[in-house]
């Protein structure tokens, strides 16, 4: 009995064990690999020895390890043995690339190749491998105009080993030109317009007319939407591409169908904002042309109108229906005004360096104000124009009431500290280098990077072949936290003699200024500025009239100005439309002190009219008046004004319009000027523009000579081009009348390196 006892104890215990290690792993075993090594294949599985059997596991191990892209099959086995499950994952591997060759690579260089495609020597492959690396050459040959290029390959696979020698076909064909584009069934919009809207053209001298296929379909939907946007709304465009020897023929198959127009114009739903003021934001009208893109254009309009009283919950939907009657578009927008909204607050976010006052005191909106949309645009103009971001966004966000919303302004700052040097160039100045340090964003209370107050803080210098100069300037818009401004300059300047650009004296001035400002709105500052300098006159050439000589010797000049700016430009820095109109108003001497007493008055008026592609028309005139007075007989040589040459009337020598000393023919300056000049530039990119110009104007020896005599008058084209180093203009201009002692007219370049765009 004792012996059967035990027995049973044994059996129990052993059933129990095995019953224990049925669902639990013993161990890992791999077969079939032969490159890849069993702790590779380990990694990628998560199934691990003594956890317990889960075929949910086993299943995602096996993908992952197809994901590796070793492997053609994979196979998991499960064995169950008295110790536990032994799971045997049985792999094929892939062949591995032992050498890859390219043939027939011509245009593009065979290791401009090899970089593109993701296939290297002694990596795994496969059939879809191939097959994606073919397509990938065959699409690097399309973007160079190869579009009929084939791409074919070679495997010769060597089954003992598992590796594979791989080469790549490539008959390149030639590239494949546009010889010629023809555009058939347009009635209503001319070839040539339609030819204008493609980006592909013909083969000719200062083209290549390479032929992409990704280019000519983005080519037909802007033609489509173009015709949509003339009325066309059942535009169809069929292309047919012809290939023969020479290349590839385009013909361009369009039926316009029908053009719609507008026909009545009903506006349903306004209360609170009369008929009278969506009619005029409204620009269509009976008979205009009718576009999904023009009807989407007019809502936005209206939309502006309730934006700026405060509505922005405004709902406007347009309705059409085709008239059977006039066959015209009827349209009828539908308005539910809702609520006028509130700001709640405003967060200021991006900002990293600039201080939240220096943002907030340029927003022309504040919290528990009515929401205007006039006001949000001409915040986010003021923030731009201080040049201290990227980019400004305002958004809006539901307040903790109905009616009520929170502002926010994103800003991404720029950078505002700029080391800057170079050389170069000018016609004027004639080679020249320069460096400056500058802070447009500058704090003197912040001692550990000097940023983010809104001040403005600059060291320049530049050394020329004639002239030099060197300035230290800071201004601080905000003094007090109020919008009055302080600032100073320090400068030492001055040009050596050079007749040929009109300097028939050599100068030297050392002084400095301090400035006080308030602006009194958006649009209107004024300035007093108090400006002590020394002048020093010399080397004045030998055979110069008296007047001239005059001149020369140390002189102090002490002066009081008062300065009223007007200015609605829309950027500062690039202005599409505004007006810029300053005015000058300089005593020096008389209660003031110094060596000479005289009077001087200068305004500028700049006005700005947007065109077609951001181009933009200026109309400039500037004009000037001086007057001596006590003991001084005549405004001194420098502080005259000048004319002629690259900042006024070009196409002319430099400061030779007006008065020249007829011994020397050097320049006299007068005590009267006046210039006018338009303007047109064109962008062709960010940083290239073409300019075309009319110049005019005059200088005259007295006040009281003014508009005496004829203006001078040029014409001419230049190029205007925004560099790392500064902004750089190029000009040609041909002068339209002779200057005294001239026999004939001759053009110039005038060239030019200044600081702002």
């Amino acid at each position: 009995m004792r012996t059967l006892i035990s027995v049973l104890i044994i059996f129990f215990v052993s059933f129990s064990a095995f019953c224990a290690n049925e669902d639990v792993i013993a161990r890992i075993e791999i077969k079939g690999q032969k490159f890849v090594s069993d702790a590779t294949i380990i990694s990628k599985i998560k199934l691990r020895s003594g956890q317990a059997y889960n075929e949910n596991v086993i299943n995602e191990d096996i993908k992952n390890l197809y994901a590796t892209g070793f492997f053609e099959t994979v196979e998991a086995e499960k064995v169950t043995t008295p110790e536990g499950i032994v799971v045997t994952f049985k792999v094929k591997e892939k062949p591995v690339l032992k050498k890859l060759d390219i043939e027939g690579a011509h245009f593009i260089r065979k290791k401009k190749i090899e970089e593109a495609i993701d296939i290297k020597e002694g990596a795994f492959v496969d059939e879809y491998k191939l097959k994606e690396v073919a397509r990938k050459i065959k699409d690097l040959y399309a973007a160079k105009g190869f579009n009929q290029a084939k791409v074919t390959y070679q495997f010769d696979l060597n089954k003992d080993n598992n590796e594979a020698n791989v080469k790549y076909i490539i008959d390149e064909k030639g590239v494949l030109k546009v010889r010629r584009i023809r555009i058939t069934g347009n009635k209503n919009i001319s070839s040539g317009r339609i030819l204008k809207l493609l980006k592909t053209k013909p083969a000719w001298l200062f083209n290549p007319g390479l032929f992409k296929e990704e280019t000519f379909n983005d080519d037909i939907k802007r033609i489509n939407d173009f015709y949509r946007q003339e009325g066309f709304s059942d535009v169809r465009v069929k292309p047919d591409l012809i290939f023969n020897a020479k290349g590839i023929v385009i013909k361009i198959n369009i039926q316009e169908g029908k053009r719609y127009y507008i026909g009545t114009i009903k506006v349903e739903g306004n209360k609170d904002i009369s008929l009278a003021e969506i009619q005029k934001a409204m620009k269509l009208k009976t008979k205009s042309v009718y576009s999904d893109q023009a009807i989407y254009e007019e809502t936005s309009r209206i939309r502006s109108v309730y934006v700026d009283k405060g509505y922005i919950f405004v709902q406007i939907e347009p309705s059409t229906v085709l008239n059977p009657e006039t066959k015209n578009i009827d349209v009828t927008y539908k308005i539910v005004e809702n609520q006028v909204a509130y700001i709640e607050r405003i967060d200021i976010k991006g900002n990293i360096k600039t201080k939240d006052k220096v943002i907030r005191r340029e927003l022309r909106v504040y919290p528990e104000e009515r929401f205007d949309g006039a006001k949000v645009r001409k915040s986010k103009e003021k923030l731009e124009n201080l040049g201290y971001f990227e980019e400004v966004r305002f958004d809006t966000e539901p307040g903790t009431k109905p009616d009520q919303v929170d502002l926010t302004v994103d800003v991404k700052e720029a950078k505002t500290g700029h080391l800057s040097f170079g050389g170069g160039y000018s016609s004027i100045d004639q080679f020249i280098g320069f460096v400056e340090i500058s802070q447009k964003n500058f704090d003197y209370k912040n001692f550990s990077t000097f940023s983010g107050g809104g001040q403005d803080l600059s060291l320049y210098a530049s050394l020329g072949t004639i002239t030099s100069y060197y300035e230290l300037s800071f201004t601080n818009p905000w003094i007090f936290d109020r919008p009055y401004s302080f600032g100073f300059d320090a400068y030492k300047k001055g040009h050596q003699q050079d007749e040929s650009v009109g300097y028939g004296y050599a100068e030297n001035i050392v002084g400095g200024d301090l400035r006080f400002g308030h602006e009194f709105n958006d649009s209107l500052r004024a300035q007093v500025a108090y400006r002590l300098d020394n002048v020093k006159i010399t080397d004045i050439v030998d055979n110069a009239t008296q007047d001239l000589k005059d001149e020369a010797g140390t002189n102090t000049l002490s002066s009081g100005e008062a300065s009223l700016f007007y200015d609605t430009r829309d950027n500062v820095f690039s202005p599409l439309h505004g007006i810029f109109f300053t005015n000058d108003f300089q005593v020096t001497g008389g209660p003031f002190g110094g060596s000479k007493d005289f009077l001087k008055y200068y305004t500028r008026f700049s006005y700005y009219y947007p065109l077609i592609n951001k181009s933009v028309i200026e109309f400039r005139l500037r004009a000037g008046w001086e007057d001596p007075f006590d003991n001084t007989n005549k405004v001194p040589i420098y502080e005259r004004f000048f004319a002629g040459g690259a900042d006024t009337i070009r196409g002319y020598e430099e400061r030779k319009v007006g008065p020249v000393d007829p011994t020397t023919n050097d320049p006299l300056g007068g005590e009267s000027m006046f210039v006018a000049n338009i303007e047109y530039t064109y962008p062709l990119m960010d940083f290239l523009k073409l300019a075309t110009f009319f110049d005019s104007g005059n200088v005259w020896e007295k006040n009281s000579d003014f508009f005496s005599t004829d203006l001078k008058k040029s014409v001419g084209v230049g190029i205007r081009v925004k560099t790392p180093i500064g902004p750089i203009s190029v000009d040609y201009g041909w002068p339209l009348d002779l200057l005294p002692g001239q026999d004939h007219k001759q053009g110039r370049f005038d060239f030019n390196v200044s600081r702002g765009f």
